[in-house]
């Protein structure tokens, strides 16, 4: 009996193990608020790929004319590749028009659904987790 109660421990530690991070991962709701659209044109400052999600960070001319820096959440590296980007794709000093959603919190921070480049109006989809439920 001992040796089936070990195994049922092993596999209950397993799946709490794998599950950890999904439960982890936050819904777009608890971040974002998708009654605050949000569209802001800006140069690229950073771009950063890495788990759960890519970021770009951009500088954003505020009302006043003051250069203030946003984040902009895309979804994991495999869904942005998916919708065409790679590592190449965007870089710093790029001039782009980012919509999405606004963080709750009122920071400089929004949920991006697509990212499009002043210059060429080419226009690629940020996998962005609206609407998806974790």
């Amino acid at each position: 009996m001992s040796s089936f109660v070990s195994r049922i421990c092993a596999v209950a530690v397993g799946v709490l193990v794998a599950s950890a991070p999904a439960i982890a991962h936050h819904s777009f709701a608890a971040e974002f608020d998708a009654d605050q659209p949000v569209t802001l044109r800006g140069r690229v400052t950073r771009i950063a790929w890495s788990n759960p999600h890519v970021w770009i960070y951009m500088n954003v001319e505020d009302e006043t004319g003051q250069l203030v820096n946003w984040g902009f959440e895309m979804g994991a590296p495999h869904q942005v590749r998916n919708r065409g980007w790679d590592r190449d794709t965007l870089k710093a000093g790029d001039e782009v028009i980012v919509e999405g959603s606004r963080a709750r919190d009122g920071s400089f921070r929004m949920n991006a659904r697509s990212v499009t480049w002043a210059e060429t109006g080419l226009s690629l989809g940020a996998a962005s987790s609206q609407g998806i439920t974790p």
